[in-house]
């Protein structure tokens, strides 16, 4: 497959270590770089995590924003319907 990529500097930096070191050509550290990677067992690495944060105390009724939303849904779909869409 031919195709075009835009590599980060760091990323050609490593690319060209490995030409150096190997002594082949870009197509052949690329493909080498991706056949090692892409077919490593899952599991490398860290987990990934998620930061959770308090939000604290809702500052207005949820209860009467959802009924406000729903009222205004549903004005929505009754002027839809009056101009036939």
């Amino acid at each position: 497959m031919r195709t075009t990529i835009t590599l980060e500097p760091d990323v050609a930096a490593l690319v060209h270590k490995l030409m150096r070191e190997r002594g082949i050509g870009f197509k052949e550290a690329v493909n080498a770089t991706l056949r090692t990677a892409l077919s490593a067992p899952p599991g490398h690495g860290e987990p990934a995590g998620t930061r959770t944060v308090s939000l604290g105390a809702p500052s207005f009724p949820v209860e009467q924003a959802l009924r406000v939303a729903a009222a205004m849904d549903d004005e929505e779909n009754l002027r839809e319907m009056r101009v036939g869409r």
